[in-house]
C-alpha cells in the first residue's frame, strides 16, 4: 500500500545534472562542454537574446526612430448613450451621473469625464450631470421633462 512515507519516484526516472568543471576525469573539465571558440562558447546575452536574430540587425535597429509630436495628456472620454440612460430609469434611478454608472456596471472606471451620447429613446425625465454631451442627447433628456447640467 503506498502512502506519503513510502512513495518514491520510479527507478530511471530522476536523472542527476550534469556537474561540469570538475576536472578532466569527468569528462567535463577544462570547457566544461562548451567548446573552444565561438558563440556558444561565451557567457552572456548571445542567441538567448530575445531580440538576436542569427547575426542580422534586429528589427529594433532596422526601424527608425520614433519622431513627431505627441499631444500631451488628451482628454479621456467615458461614452454612454440614451437608451443605456433609459434602462436604468426604468429601473428607478432618475438622478444620474458618472459614480452612479459606474455602481451600475455601465462603466469600467471612474474619474474619466462622462459625455452622452444621443443614440436611442428616453421617455422618462431624469437629470443627467456629465462633462460633455451631443445637442441629440440633450434635446431628447430634455423633452422627456429632463434636466441636463454640464459638470
Amino acid at each position: 500500500m503506498f502512502n506519503q512515507s513510502n512513495l518514491s519516484a520510479h527507478p530511471g526516472s530522476k536523472k542527476a545534472p550534469k556537474r561540469v568543471g570538475r576536472g578532466n576525469a569527468s569528462g567535463s573539465g577544462t570547457y566544461c562542454g562548451r567548446g573552444v571558440k565561438g558563440q556558444g562558447s561565451r557567457t552572456g546575452l548571445g542567441k538567448f537574446n530575445p531580440a538576436f536574430e542569427g547575426g542580422q540587425t534586429p528589427l529594433f535597429r532596422r526601424l527608425p526612430k520614433k519622431r513627431g509630436f505627441t499631444a500631451y495628456n488628451p482628454a479621456e472620454f467615458a461614452i454612454v448613450n440614451i437608451d443605456s440612460l433609459a434602462t436604468l430609469a426604468q429601473g428607478g434611478v432618475t438622478a444620474i451621473d458618472a459614480i452612479v454608472l459606474h455602481q451600475k456596471g455601465l462603466l469600467r472606471k471612474t474619474g474619466l469625464a462622462l459625455k452622452v451620447l444621443g443614440n436611442g429613446t428616453i421617455d422618462i425625465a431624469i437629470s443627467v450631470k456629465a462633462n460633455k454631451i451631443s445637442a441629440e442627447a440633450k434635446a431628447k433628456i430634455e423633452k422627456a421633462g429632463g434636466t441636463v447640467e454640464l459638470v
